[in-house]
């Protein structure tokens, strides 16, 4: 295991340094919180597809593959076609706003602070709940790696993407990300992939060891299919996260097709962890939880230096989203609630910009103990992630939604559509469970009947704010100016 060691610590101390290089980078608003909006396509796509395949897509979609074959697929391809859907038809129009966060952009959509303040606090709980239960996964990989107390590797793992994440915002996130997307193409698609069809004998062996359903693409069942996409294609297309990922192309079209390429790799990625788990089902059919498929095939089936680089892999995924979740939660902190609450919102340049700089890297570090704090407290990963999805896909989807695609929702719509998707999502799941379907179908059906409804009855928009909106869609608002220089990779 000596080499293995060394694989993860060259890999964690290359994290390290990237952070150091990206804090000296980092020396305006822009530049720290959405990397100056400079990214081309090949480092736009990298690290949009790292930050959405995180270790639920990667150790929790291999287990998904060991319980129920290739429809294991599912969860993981639901989350591609989301950010499809976002890169197709909304991603050069949300560029082109120049905002820094979601509720920004519905601020310019209705007029003034309302309608942001309520999204500013959904959105904090949902990416503060997305860190905390990507860090969690630091257990799992450094209990396979130095059989580490639960406690201490949440510690370890959580410490360095904080450190990083807080010494260069998006840039130190932006380059481990690139290198955690090649990390992972080598690690899992290129390496772990064939191994374990192999070892298993390959896939008409796989066929003879399995059940039929293993291999029906709907095996999983419809509903849970349905219910994937609700939340997490839903989801791709409205969480700070990933708008803050799209906020660092160069162009719109870098957006778009940048993204396209991203959420292709996200299919392909889903199809592999799914067939990992199957080949892990025929190597070891009475595992205790299918979530331990991941780690028990690279522990006992891969050779010394592969096995650290394929949980070199497991860990860039973990880091990628971690730390996409934790910069994502510090902005909306910062921008939309604490300075919201100080009345001290600033817009348009980057007056004052080092401070502005200092200010959110205080934030991320702060957001960064928290997460940490809470993901050592938090037992339960699904029912936490699951709470998070629902209340942004309950509250925010149709507000977020409306306002790019109808002209007569209106803030009270909006404010009315939050409100009641949030109150129903969340006495739902206090009803039925936090686990079951019903929150998150009748808490969306809620929201759209309050907005519908509640737009309909309220004066339309002031036409001064929709045509400062069009404006803004447009690439000529006054923030809209393009950044001097750009990366090209």
């Amino acid at each position: 295991m000596v080499v293995d060691y060394a694989v993860i610590v060259v890999y964690l101390a290359g994290m390290l340094a990237m952070g150091w290089w990206g804090m000296l980078r980092a020396r305006s608003k822009s530049e720290f919180l959405v990397a100056g909006r400079r990214l081309g396509p090949a480092m736009y796509s990298g690290t949009m597809a790292a930050i959405v395949l995180g270790g639920a897509s990667t150790i929790g979609g291999v287990g998904l593959g060991y319980r129920y074959g290739l429809s294991g697929a599912w969860m993981v391809f639901t989350i591609g076609l989301g950010l499809l859907a976002l890169s197709v038809f909304f991603s050069a129009r949300i560029a082109r706003l120049k905002v820094y966060t979601v509720s920004e952009m519905l601020d310019l959509r209705y007029g003034g602070g309302r309608a942001g303040v309520i999204s500013g606090v959904v959105m904090w709980a949902y990416t503060l709940m997305l860190a905390v239960t990507s860090t969690i996964a630091y257990a799992t990989i450094f209990d396979v790696l130095f059989d580490l107390n639960r406690t201490v590797a949440i510690v370890l793992g959580g410490s360095i993407v904080v450190a990083y994440s807080t010494l260069g915002g998006m840039w130190s996130i932006t380059l481990t990300d690139m290198v955690q997307f090649v990390v992972k193409t080598i690690g899992v698609l290129l390496l772990l992939l064939p191994i374990a069809v192999v070892k298993a004998g390959g896939f008409s062996e796989m066929k003879a060891q399995l059940p039929a359903d293993y291999f029906a693409p709907l095996g999983i069942g419809g509903e849970t299919i349905f219910t994937y996409v609700l939340i997490y294609t839903f989801g791709m297309l409205i969480g700070q996260d990933i708008w803050q990922r799209v906020f660092t192309a160069r162009s719109d079209r870098t957006a778009k097709w940048g993204g396209t390429v991203a959420g292709t790799y996200c299919l392909a990625y889903a199809l592999a962890g799914a067939v990992i788990g199957t080949a892990a089902k025929v190597l070891y059919p009475n595992l205790g939880s299918a979530d331990d498929a991941f780690a028990t095939i690279v522990k006992d089936e891969l050779p010394v230096g592969v096995r650290g680089l394929v949980l070199a892999a497991a860990l860039a995924a973990v880091m990628s989203t971690s730390s996409g979740a934790l910069i994502a939660c510090a902005t909306v902190a910062n921008n939309d609630i604490w300075s919201r609450l100080r009345g001290a919102v600033r817009r348009g340049d980057d007056r004052d910009a080092h401070d502005e700089v200092r200010g959110n890297r205080a934030f991320i570090l702060v957001m960064g103990v928290a997460v940490i704090g809470t993901a050592v407290a938090i037992d339960n990963v699904v029912e936490a992630l699951t709470v998070a999805y629902n209340l942004l896909v309950g509250g925010l989807l149709v507000p977020i939604l409306g306002g790019l695609l109808w002209r007569r929702g209106t803030v009270y719509g909006a404010l009315a559509s939050v409100v009641a998707g949030g109150l129903a999502v969340i006495a739902l799941m206090a009803t039925y469970g936090i686990l079951a379907n019903e929150p998150v179908y009748y808490g969306l059906l809620s929201s759209l009947a309050a907005y519908l409804i509640v737009s309909l009855v309220t004066p339309a928009t002031d036409a001064a704010v929709l045509a400062a909106w069009r404006e803004r869609l447009a690439g000529r608002g006054e923030s809209a100016a393009p950044e001097p220089t750009t990366v090209s990779a």
